[in-house]
């Protein structure tokens, strides 16, 4: 609810846009006219958040102060009252707005209760006024805030009960008057709170609205990023992960010229005694004016988007509220769905950054993902990026031409801005596989893999395929494999039989390397290498080294994170590609889902084909991280896109019985009644157990039960592909009898795993 103002002849500067021009006489002669008599000037303080301070020392040149003085998230200035209420109706991008009183030594709290006796209350408030006092220290020989406060308060009741016999009283919200006492090096400033309540409240927010930035900063952010009341319509304002959308309406209050105070019906100036009611209707009435012209000119698009429907509905009740309805356009939608929507624009925005460990590495994927976006769709376009952890400037991959430091709260951060220059298309890496045939020692496994080499490269060029298998245990005496993963090399030693010398095996394996390097040309700081052996219980879901680095690589569309050091497999498991491919094709519109989604490949293909949404259910708590990190990286988010951490067929046993699982997105828990769905993947282990629940899931003794509470949660219609890598699995026939079964196991194996057409099974299975 806006203020309310008296009506009030429109002054000159009303068809103005913009903030008052400090060089016209307005601010003085309307404030004589108010008052009759000649006005006064003042001692007049703005405060407000670290980073913004020039942009506050300008408003306060607008509004007609002289003499400023800027210090670090302060502004002091001389003017009149006119000058004062303006601050706190006009200024976006300060916290308070105050009155000095009275300044003096203080170096104990004697002297501060003798000095605040001899300024005259009286002329500041009535007896029956109430008042808050509010006290900071720094460097200080009073030493407790509260009890410098309670000095101040002693000598105000005093002087009143002395004069009158009555006094004020103490009301800690909204009170009449707010007094503001900070005592540095022994000196107290006393001053009167104009504002109240700090300014960043604008009154537009719905209570119980996400609100992450305060308005002021959201304000700051959208001036410094370069958006200003003047841009041309054909450019836009874009906010893509608008959360409740305060950079949008700040948008559109700077561009409208719309005073952020007209939403406040308090002000601590209200009920002081110098308070000039006529003056401050004056204002009022000249910036309702100013709103009026601002919303009739014609604007540019202000667009936002978020992936969760919950806070889009919050950020259009907000804009609602603020009155910009028809000028602020807000939407549904993943950052991976985002394209270019004009010319020319700016686009702003506060990504989430992740408050603990897990979803810092999330965010960090997430802001790989905004700068891929931005680079590809936005060439041309200004960008302001508010980053909460200065580090991930760099994961977006932009030129940047300004950092800005400002402090959300106590957290330092950075607005990062550039003009998003034109994208040069990376040139696609190339392996280039050496012509030479090889003699001597290592020569036959050389030879071989070049052969495969050019095969398996050739076809995979061919096919768009950067990760593969070219190596496959093809020779008895070199009992490797060899994957390509992008520019990377994965080889994977398979531990030799008793019967074999050790010491000859490790002289076999250190020339395969070596014939590697040669063949491809390649550093060593380019091959990773596991040795693999038979895992028992839980020993093959275990770290095997702490290096934690993620690497991207592409398949298809989707990007995807591999980790060649710490665990035994990469978290893509190359034989399942024409799986997951096919998963893409047959998501679009699709409810998806994904058990023993691992780390969620199958998903990020779901998602990329156009699923309508996708759930991902692992009891691993690692690899759910990892496909929150793929998805991510995928500019994939909110509530569409689920991950479970929960026992598979406990969540489908719950499913049956319709108990409510508990359900993770990027923005937080949601609670998920596990509807039916279109699309489903099932790809359980082989064996695995877990300690902590006495649990052991056999595939071959599991696999009819699962499929069972699996095909429950199948929508009519909707299709179920299960898959094993268990080479001696038998399909139970059973199965046949009640859904119906077809073998694609011939279908979904690729080119490079051909040799070992065992490599897994897979069947599609539809209700009958």
């Amino acid at each position: 609810m806006k203020i309310q103002q008296q009506s009030a002849q429109p002054s000159s500067e009303r068809s103005t846009l913009g903030p008052p021009d400090p060089s016209a006489a307005l601010q003085p002669s309307l404030e004589r006219a108010t008052l009759g008599r000649p006005c006064p000037s003042y001692t007049l303080v703005a405060t407000c958040a670290a980073g913004l301070e020039n942009l506050v020392h300008n408003e306060i040149v607008s509004f007609g102060g002289r003499e400023i003085v800027q210090a670090k998230g302060v502004i002091t200035w001389q003017g009149n009252l006119a000058s004062g209420y303006r601050a706190c109706l006009w200024s976006r991008f300060a916290s308070r707005i105050l009155l000095q009183l009275a300044e003096f030594p203080a170096a104990n709290d004697t002297e501060l209760y003798e000095q605040c006796g001899l300024i005259n209350w009286q002329e500041h408030m009535a007896n029956s006024s109430t008042f808050a006092i509010d006290c900071t220290l720094s460097n200080s020989a009073i030493t407790h805030n509260q009890y410098a406060a309670l000095r101040v308060k002693d000598a105000l009741v005093d002087q009143f009960r002395e004069r009158s016999g009555d006094r004020p009283s103490v009301q800690v919200e909204r009170p009449d008057l707010q007094i503001r006492l900070h005592i540095h090096n022994d000196v107290a400033s006393l001053t009167l709170d104009l504002s109240g309540e700090s300014l960043h409240r604008r009154g537009y927010r719905v209570e119980g609205s996400i609100a992450p930035l305060k308005e002021s900063l959201a304000a700051g952010i959208v001036a410094l990023a370069g958006w200003k009341n003047d841009v041309s319509t054909d450019s836009m304002f874009l906010d893509p992960m608008c959360g409740s959308g305060t950079l949008l309406i700040e948008a559109a209050l700077l561009y409208g010229d719309s005073a952020p105070g007209l939403w406040r019906n308090y002000f601590g100036f209200l009920g002081w005694k110098g308070h000039d009611e006529g003056l401050w209707s004056q204002l009022v009435d000249e910036a309702v004016a100013r709103e009026e012209a601002g919303l009739e000119r014609a604007w540019p698009l202000i667009l936002g988007y978020d992936a969760d429907p919950v806070v889009v509905a919050a950020a259009r009740k907000n804009v609602e509220k603020a009155g910009l309805t028809d000028k602020i356009k807000i939407r549904q939608g993943q950052l991976a769905n985002l394209k270019r929507p004009a010319n020319k624009g700016y686009l702003v925005c506060n990504p989430p950054y992740g408050e603990r460990l897990g979803e810092m590495d999330e965010a960090v994927q997430l802001y790989r993902a905004l700068g891929r976006v931005v680079r590809q769709q936005f060439s041309g376009w200004q960008v302001g990026i508010f980053i909460a952890n200065p580090d991930f400037g760099d994961r977006l991959g932009l030129a940047w031409q300004a950092s800005h430091r400002l402090f959300n709260g106590p957290l330092a951060c950075r607005l990062f801005c550039a003009q998003v220059a034109a994208v040069e298309p990376e040139p696609e890496f190339r392996w280039q596989v050496t012509a030479e045939t090889f003699e001597g020692e290592g020569s036959e496994f050389a030879n071989r893999l070049s052969k495969n080499l050019k095969k398996m490269l050739k076809w995979a060029e061919r096919e768009g395929i950067s990760c593969l298998r070219v190596y496959d245990r093809d020779l008895p005496e070199y009992n490797v494999t060899i994957d390509l993963y992008g520019k990377w090399i994965h080889v994977q030693e398979y531990a030799p039989p008793a019967t074999i010398d050790p010491a000859l095996a490790a002289a076999r394996f250190s020339l395969a390397l070596a014939m590697i390097r040669e063949v491809l040309g390649v550093r060593r700081d380019r091959i990773f290498i596991k040795t693999r052996k038979k895992q028992k219980g839980k020993d093959q879901y275990q770290k095997q080294g702490s290096r934690n680095k993620m690497y991207e690589v592409r398949e298809g569309d989707c990007f995807l994170l591999v980790n060649f050091t710490d665990y035994l497999d990469t978290g893509l498991f190359l034989d399942h590609r024409i799986t997951r491919l096919r998963i893409g094709q047959l998501a679009a519109g699709k409810r998806f889902l994904n058990l023993f989604g691992y780390t969620g490949t199958a998903t990020i293909h779901a998602a990329r084909g156009g699923a309508e949404s996708t759930t991902t259910v692992d009891l691993s708590a690692t690899y759910l991280s990892w496909a929150r990190m793929n998805l991510a990286l995928n500019g994939y988010g909110g509530p569409a896109h689920l991950t479970i951490q929960q026992d598979c067929l406990q969540w489908l046993e719950d499913a049956g019985h319709g108990r409510p699982n508990v359900a993770r997105s990027r923005d937080g828990e949601r609670a998920n009644t596990s509807g039916q769905y279109d699309l489903i993947f099932v790809d359980p282990p082989t064996f695995s157990n877990t300690k902590k629940d006495n649990r052991v899931f056999d595939v071959q003794r599991d696999h009819t039960r699962l499929l069972e509470l699996a095909m429950r949660q199948l929508a009519p219609g909707g299709l179920l592909l299960f898959s094993t890598n268990f080479r001696k699995f038998i399909l139970d026939e059973s199965l046949q009898l009640r859904f119906a079964i077809r073998d694609i196991s011939r279908e979904t194996i690729p080119l490079d795993f051909e040799r070992h057409s065992r490599i897994h099974q897979c069947w599609e299975l539809r209700n009958r």
